[in-house]
């Protein structure tokens, strides 16, 4: 009977694969992993701390330095960092050196909500807890605010966030019990009536052309409320 050797050889180069990859696999489960490094993306200002990250993975895992890289869940570190209220996303893994890394994005606020309970609204539109370690500078919220019902309020920061003249000027945003909004603004004493959030882009452009009329013509502090809501106008109360 003729032996085919290149299905023999085949076999032999297989076997020799599987065991490679197994002593591998066993070796790199087995490789100690050294203290955790955390690096926070894109953000200088840390609403979390270095030390807060490596605490919580160090509750979650029961330490994490000089153990066997099979003993630890990265998947359980994973999801302890992402409930975490100041983290949006984070991934934990061990690198090829056996250095256990988590890469940290922190939630970013857009305004601040100042009630019986204060919290920041982050650019989801969701809330986030105050921080010890650092302040945003960011729009403060006042008026009827709840946690459940931020559309509103929200809607009108991200516009705040996205436009140079608002972020520049606006320092108060208040929303009234019938879910319309005022604002205030940066060296000026007079409210600013938005009213409902319909037709934004227009009622701020109106707001802009008034303000760079009265600006140059020196009259700001002639006024205590600047009304929005009606169209193609801007209807001024002097003080």
């Amino acid at each position: 009977m003729k032996i085919n050797w290149n299905y023999i050889k085949m076999f032999l180069l297989l076997v020799l694969v599987v065991g490679l990859f197994a002593f591998s696999s066993k070796k790199n489960n087995g490789r100690i992993v050294s203290a955790a490094t955390i690096n926070f993306n894109g953000e200088e200002n840390l609403f979390i701390t270095h030390e807060a990250v490596s605490k919580l993975l160090i509750q979650k895992q029961g330490g994490t330095q000089n153990v066997p890289k099979e003993t630890i869940d990265l998947n359980l570190l994973e999801s302890a960092l992402n409930f975490n209220p100041m983290i949006k996303s984070a991934q934990v893994f061990v690198d090829v050196n056996g250095h256990l890394i988590a890469e940290v994005e922190q939630k970013k606020p857009i305004a601040r909500v100042d009630s019986s309970v204060s919290f920041y609204i982050d650019e989801d539109g969701f809330h986030m807890p105050l921080s010890t370690n650092y302040t945003a500078r960011v729009p403060l919220v006042t008026g009827d605010v709840a946690k459940t019902d931020l559309e509103q309020v929200y809607k009108m920061a991200v516009k705040i966030k996205n436009d140079a003249f608002l972020s520049k000027h606006v320092t108060n945003i208040h929303q009234h019990e019938d879910k319309s909004i005022s604002l205030r603004l940066r060296q000026c004493s007079f409210e600013v009536y938005v009213g409902n959030l319909t037709q934004l882009d227009k009622k701020i452009n109106n707001l802009k052309a008034f303000y760079k009329k009265a600006f140059k013509e020196k009259i700001l502090d002639n006024y205590s409320k600047v009304n929005l809501q009606f169209d193609s106008q801007v209807v001024c109360t002097k003080s």
